[in-house]
């Protein structure tokens, strides 16, 4: 039987051009689009920053404008250290919390009213998605879950009543992996039967193997929020300690406060052997990965890396911390090209004092490893790993995506 053409409304309370949660919006957009299906976007934004998006045209969008606009404070961001200037829900007023859900509401009804979407596509079961649930009940609504959404409940006491009240009331929950469903059902007191692992991907068109260059100095990239929960500190410190063979840093990302200035002081220190990048488009980093050796990701939290992905499909080495996320994929796996740092003891979202020494430690030799190992070859044999990586092509992750909107819109009789 052939498969309807939906109408699907995505919903993202932050930039859809920042951070994993807006590179994954933008993935569905394209893939759905590729499907035939018809898209409609609601987003947040700073007011005088328009979104960088090439897979949605303007007219298929309504944006919550942030800062002296819609909403007074900056874009509340589901990580506390976002790559732009961002406030915290933990720190949001009443009048601001208010506001926000004030403007979300006008902007959702108006796109509802227009575009008369067949299902809702959700990011993070938080405030806006809780929010939509309530409003729209006729409407089925599924969410995907990015982890930052279940740090931010435990974090966030007080908002939890309001996110409950509409979460668990969703029509389908997708997770990036599997350890996620528990926390889910724990937190949310979602059945388990509405959770399903869709995972994330990586974008198999942009991100390829060609050769490495000649690895003197041996070329490394880290990509991400320069803050500490993304370990940044302790990388650049672990890496002033190794001198051969020569190697040289491509720092891409960007961050705000003290926190990214405390990072950029560190990589100034290393002098002429850090490239400081700051945000580039996924087109620029997929050439900037290309020609590296080795893609290192010394997070303390995260969900289901796609840098990760993108840096083995380029022919990268990976040093990484062994979060859950990251074990998922890599646990098992006999390659000497990877390399997993036993991840401290963590208060919140850096480690604690005792553990920090250790942790730089074991840091440091991993890169030191797969430095030396990239001076002796710098390519890797990707087969060895082809079958573990070829699920998180978008194309793949979609599939399973559209498969749920179509699940769900039988059980409504929608189709």
């Amino acid at each position: 039987m052939k498969q309807k053409k939906l109408k699907i409304l995505h919903l993202l309370s932050q930039r859809p051009d920042s951070t994993g949660s807006g590179f994954y919006v933008q993935a569905m957009l394209r893939e759905s689009s590729l499907c035939n299906h018809e898209n409609f976007l609601v987003a947040g934004i700073q007011s005088g920053l328009p979104a960088d998006l090439d897979c949605i045209s303007i007219d298929q969008c309504e944006f919550v404008k942030f800062f002296d606009a819609d909403v007074s404070c900056q874009i509340p961001g589901m990580s506390d250290v976002m790559p732009y200037e961002s406030s915290k829900f933990c720190n949001l007023s009443s009048g601001d919390i208010k506001q926000y859900i004030n403007s979300f509401t006008e902007k959702l009804e108006k796109a509802i009213n227009a575009f008369k979407p067949d299902i809702i596509h959700s990011h993070h079961l938080w405030i806006v998605t809780s929010l939509a649930r309530q409003l729209f009940p006729e409407i089925p609504i599924v969410t995907t879950c990015h982890g930052t959404d279940l740090r931010q409940f435990k974090n966030c006491s007080h908002l939890q009543k309001m996110v409950l009240k509409g979460c668990r009331k969703l029509d389908a929950v997708m997770t990036l992996y599997e350890i996620q469903k528990k926390d889910i059902v724990n937190l949310y007191n979602i059945p388990a039967d509405k959770i399903f692992v869709a995972g994330a991907g990586y974008n198999e068109r942009l991100f390829t193997l060609t050769s490495k260059p000649d690895p003197n100095p041996v070329q490394l990239v880290y990509a991400g929020k320069l803050s500490k929960a993304k370990g940044v500190p302790w990388f650049l410190r672990a890496l002033s300690t190794i001198d051969h063979p020569l190697w040289q840093l491509h720092l891409v990302g960007s961050g705000s406060g003290e926190e990214r200035d405390y990072c950029l002081k560190l990589a100034k220190e290393l002098g002429e052997r850090v490239v400081v990048h700051g945000a580039v488009s996924q087109k620029n980093l997929a050439e900037i990965m290309k020609q590296s050796h080795i893609f290192v990701l010394p997070s303390f939290y995260e969900g289901l890396p796609l840098v990760l992905l993108e840096g083995l499909a380029s022919g990268c080495r990976i040093v990484a911390a062994d979060l859950p996320g990251i074990n998922e994929i890599f646990g098992g796996i006999q390659a000497d090209f990877i390399s997993l740092v036993k991840t401290p003891r963590l208060n919140i979202d850096v480690p604690y004092n005792e553990d920090e020494a250790l942790f730089e430690k074991n840091l440091a030799y991993a890169l030191k490893t797969q430095i030396s190992a990239s001076y002796k070859n710098p390519g890797i044999d990707i087969s060895l790993i082809r079958d573990k990586i070829a699920p998180y092509s978008w194309t793949d992750v979609f599939n399973k995506v559209q498969k749920i909107y179509y699940n769900v819109l039988t059980r409504y009789n929608n189709l």
